[in-house]
């Protein structure tokens, strides 16, 4: 292995382990905060970090090239992710228990390859239709919580809620395909484009910012590794890898060890119909990855 494979291997698996520990942080940090106030205070503090990194030469380069068009594009796609996207991917969270939305939420490569297909004109392969289908059983038998053949959703709105996240997550990718701004230039406007809004929403719902610390410092870490550091590292992986798949495999240790985190950290007991639900869904992901090799 390269040398420069060996850091992207490095900086991947910093970005998993980052990634694995936010849905116990959403989950804790929403018994003080309302969806409304975590993704307002998470997208400041992300805001905050992307700031400082424009100070970057390179990265102030980028964005003075950046045309006026992408800019006004890249601050309304803002409004989509982080806005509404975690707006809607905290209410499931506060809807769920943390298991069974982190596991739905995972289900969102499977929305991607479908809704890319109509819209960026890409072929539906059988494979693909057979991976869909096996993860969505999987998002059934959590959503039932283990009797998928009652078809009796246990909390339909939450279920509702978290597809809906993978929907808008999906649409932002789509969206940026046709895009050729610097990645964390991007990540910067976005971040630009949300805050002013989420801080009307929050002034307009006269929902002051609780006291406690707890939640102020369930914000930080939200945005400052989930939102921030996780998609840095993330991105110079992806970089400076000289085999996308081998980094874009790594994204499947997230699942269990977020499991692991919320049974230890979170106190909530892992429940076999999350196992068996997880399992389909990720088998689903790597047979529409083994459909793209």
């Amino acid at each position: 292995m390269q040398d420069t494979d060996r850091r992207a291997v490095k900086m991947g698996l910093g970005a998993v382990m980052l990634w694995s520990t936010v849905a116990t942080a959403f989950s804790l940090s929403l018994e003080y905060l309302t969806p409304l106030q975590l993704v307002t205070l998470a997208t400041l503090v992300s805001w905050s970090f992307f700031t400082a990194r424009l100070r970057s030469p390179q990265r102030w380069h980028a964005l003075r090239a950046t045309s006026s068009k992408e800019r006004v594009m890249g601050l309304l796609i803002g409004w989509l992710n982080p806005g509404l996207y975690y707006l809607v991917l905290f209410a499931a969270y506060d809807q769920l228990p943390a298991q069974e939305a982190m596991a739905i939420n995972y289900s969102w490569g499977i929305t991607l390859a479908l809704i890319a297909a109509p819209l960026l004109r890409q072929r539906l392969t059988s494979g693909a239709l057979l991976a869909a289908c096996i993860s969505y059983s999987g998002i059934v038998v959590i959503a039932t919580r283990g009797s998928p053949l009652s078809l009796d959703f246990a909390q339909p709105l939450g279920v509702g809620l978290a597809l809906l996240s993978t929907l808008l997550w999906s649409l932002y990718w789509v969206i940026n395909t046709r895009l050729s701004v610097n990645p964390e230039v991007n990540l910067f406007l976005n971040f630009s484009g949300a805050l002013p809004l989420l801080l009307a929403l929050l002034w307009w719902s006269d929902t002051p910012f609780p006291a406690a610390w707890q939640g102020w410092a369930g914000g930080l870490y939200v945005g400052l590794f989930e939102m921030g550091l996780a998609f840095v590292l993330w991105m110079g992986a992806m970089k400076a890898t000289t085999s996308t798949l081998r980094i874009s495999s790594l994204i499947f240790l997230s699942p269990p060890l977020s499991l692991i985190l919320i049974w230890m950290i979170a106190g909530e007991p892992v429940e076999a119909y999350t196992l068996v639900g997880l399992i389909l869904i990720l088998f689903g992901l790597w047979l529409q990855r083994r459909a793209e090799v």
